[in-house]
């Protein structure tokens, strides 16, 4: 209400009643203008009511709200559901035009400045995470994969005649589907081993490039978050050779926005030498529902020409959702989330390694990925039906997002090429091993619970395997003693009585 409504209100109650609430009122308007006026993401987050309250006001200012709209177009924002408007404040036009997606939409000016401050606000919470010299970033509708669909198109614009692009294997399926559809052809690099990890292979790099020619290339394309054993790409290293070569460097930051390290990486690479555009996911970095990317670069022009590549108008659902996440956490709240998830990969790190040395096994040393951590699982090497039995029964008590990956993991055909050992990120690695990593959001709870499950599901795959490996476990003595959450390994009366026997498989030992 403004100020003649709350006096006209005094007629009614109290004048001191109406003043206060009058004040309220105008102390949550002041923080909504100040942060209009500014465009800076607070350092304090907003409560629940002053983001509603400008939410509501944003949805006003769309035609479809607009007291006596009459619409007579094919597209006006109408709700057959009140379900469906609720849920998205009642603001239906999306976000862009037809020739670009940042673009300012006639119908729905609300919905305009929620895309416009969620990107400003995306552009600080990424030069918090690092990348503190980036020039520009936009959230699009689209997951990562198709964000970096994007990203190739808009070069394919710059570079018409190349047909390759050099690609750092990494055995996870998006990235390197994302080359395929974009209409080019992928030259993938064999990783090279140091101790346990798998780093970038800038020799073979350097001999694709002058194989292939600088002209025909139209990007090398690096990884920074991946399941270790694999490391972050050498960005800085890669960066200097795209330099050296005029050619562009594209990274897929799928969930590096949340490690210190990817983003450091980052931006020494884009200060040593050659570093285009990077792409993050929404979901994995700020928890919001999967449906959204952040590309972000330090070229304007090549950032700009990308917003341009997406055809049509788009949802502004992802846009929204990162907009009401960084409101409410504020700065502090942001960087306090970034320390947690270290503190809890360290964590993570400490009690994997108790579990692992409780059964003979140990931590791979994997001291260049800071999200993922892999644990040998040499018990259960060439044991393919115990290998997928552990995944099986981790997955069926709960477990999500670890990865069971054998020595002999079978071939798998991607996108028409065709990976040996599918799952390692090398045609062979020189032992099974188990995968966990400690994202944004994890809680304590979470590690203990997982330590706890996985101490029990591993004890008992050891056992089924016949201890094949026993000289390198603890004395029995030992492992009797040895206990977690006050759960013995060998607790035959917890609450947990499977064995590997009669568990059905439910997923794969690798990823999928």
């Amino acid at each position: 209400m403004n100020a003649e409504s709350f006096a006209h209100c005094e007629k009614l109650l109290p004048s001191s009643y109406v003043k206060q609430a009058h004040q309220a009122l105008r102390a949550r308007e002041t923080v909504i203008r100040t942060f209009i006026e500014h465009r800076r993401w607070p350092e304090e987050g907003w409560d629940d009511a002053t983001i509603e309250l400008l939410l509501h006001e944003f949805a006003m200012m769309d035609s479809n709200n607009f007291h006596g709209n009459c619409g007579v177009g094919e597209r006006e924002a109408r709700f057959a559901s009140d379900l469906v408007a609720r849920r998205h404040y009642r603001m239906g036009h999306g976000i862009g035009r037809s020739g670009d997606v940042t673009a300012i939409q006639p119908k729905a000016a609300g919905s305009s400045l929620i895309n416009k401050l969620a990107n400003i606000l995306v552009t600080d919470a990424i030069k918090i995470a690092g990348a503190r010299t980036i020039s520009s970033s936009f959230i699009v509708p689209m997951a990562t994969g198709m964000g970096i669909v994007l990203c190739f198109l808009a070069l394919r614009n710059l570079r018409p005649n190349t047909k390759y692009i050099l690609w750092p294997r990494i055995d996870q399926k998006t990235c390197f589907k994302a080359i395929n559809t974009a209409g080019f052809t992928p030259i993938v690099i064999d990783n090279v081993l140091e101790g346990d990890e798998l780093r970038t292979n800038l020799v073979q790099i350097e001999e694709k490039i002058q194989e292939l020619g600088a002209k025909n290339i139209l990007c090398i394309c690096c990884t920074t978050s991946c399941f270790a054993p694999r490391a972050p790409d050498r960005l800085e290293e890669v960066a200097i050779i795209c330099k050296k070569y005029d050619i562009p460097h594209v990274v897929n930051n799928a969930y590096g926005l949340q490690s210190a390290k990817c983003m450091h990486l980052i931006q020494q690479a884009s200060r040593v030498g050659r570093l285009d555009v990077f792409v993050q996911s929404t979901d994995k970095n700020f928890q919001v529902p999967v449906g959204g990317s952040v590309i972000a670069g330090y070229n304007k022009e090549l950032v700009e020409e990308t917003s341009k590549i997406y055809p049509g108008r788009a949802s502004a659902a992802p846009s929204l959702d990162v907009f009401i996440t960084l409101l409410s956490q504020g700065v502090k709240g942001y960087k306090k989330m970034l320390a947690d998830r270290k503190e809890m990969f360290k964590y993570l790190s400490e009690e994997i390694t108790k579990v692992a040395d409780t059964h003979g096994e140990r931590l791979l040393k994997t001291k260049n990925n800071t999200i993922s951590l892999a644990m040998s699982l040499s018990q259960l090497h060439g044991d393919t039906k115990q290998v997928t039995e552990l995944g099986s029964m981790l997955f069926t008590r709960f477990v999500s997002g670890t990865r069971v990956v054998a020595h002999d993991s079978p071939d798998k055909e991607v996108a028409g090429y065709k990976f040996k050992n599918y799952g390692a990120h090398t045609d062979q690695y020189p032992c099974t091993y188990l995968t966990a990593a400690a994202a944004i959001g994890m809680t304590k709870h979470d590690v203990d619970t997982f330590v706890k499950r996985l101490d029990k599901v591993l004890g008992k795959c050891i056992s089924k395997s016949g201890d094949k490996n026993q000289v390198n476990q603890k004395p029995a003595d030992e492992t009797l003693v040895k206990h977690i959450d006050g759960l013995s390994v060998n607790d035959k009366d917890s609450e947990d009585k499977d064995t590997c026997e009669n568990e059905e498989p439910v997923m794969d030992s690798v990823p999928q």
